[in-house]
């Protein structure tokens, strides 16, 4: 990554490793952002603004430490000036520092290796997929026409797509982008949607929960 990172801090947007994010790119100053990025190497850092961003948006409201970089892979830009682009996810960060010398967020960052899985953990993560792979089974079956689109992928890019594309709440996709390593984040993300169908299926339970 660059010295500075640019950072694009959204309330419901979480990227991840190796995943593809379509963005309508609007309001000046992330224009600008874009427009820098793409003379430079590219690379946009996606961070989540933490709740009660809507005090201070247009100023520097606080968001969570750890994000994920993107590498801008298309753009489009638009006759009124916006962008459309498509990041695909390279790499979590932690925010060191933030410099605060051009109109949009610039960060200090430093890069978040997920720890190397060993032979036990690989066997740990197929079976975390294969409980994926059955929990979902239903609205796979029913959106999917072609079996490969999930067969084809590794474990790494589908719990990573899994964890991104899934419907749930921005912070519940913080927790598990701040998992150390793909294994973590596999079992917890099974975990997740197995209390999720729990409260779908328990009468008064969701009440009880919220």
């Amino acid at each position: 990554m660059s010295d500075l990172l640019p950072l694009f801090p959204l309330p419901n947007v979480v990227l991840f490793p190796n995943v593809f994010l379509p963005l309508h790119i609007f309001e000046p100053r992330f224009r600008d952002m874009v427009s820098d990025a793409l003379e430079g190497d590219r690379l946009i850092g996606m961070a989540l603004l933490k709740p009660g961003w809507e005090r201070d948006y247009e100023g520097r409201p606080p968001v969570y430490s750890i994000g994920c970089s993107g590498l801008i892979t298309h753009v489009e830009r638009l006759a009124d000036g916006c962008f459309d682009i498509v990041l695909r996810g390279v790499e979590r960060f932690r925010i060191v520092a933030e410099d605060h010398g051009r109109r949009y967020r610039r960060a200090v960052v430093e890069s978040l290796a997920e720890r190397g899985l060993t032979a036990s953990d690989r066997d740990l993560l197929r079976n975390q997929r294969a409980k994926l792979e059955t929990l979902l089974s239903p609205a796979i079956g029913a959106r999917e026409s072609d079996p490969r689109t999930t067969a084809a992928m590794s474990d790494e890019d589908l719990v990573n797509a899994l964890a991104q594309y899934l419907a749930l709440d921005p912070l519940e996709k913080q927790a598990l982008l701040e998992q150390e390593s793909l294994q973590s984040r596999a079992e917890s993300l099974v975990e997740l949607l197995e209390m999720k169908i729990m409260i779908a299926r328990t009468p008064g339970v969701s009440n009880v929960a919220h």
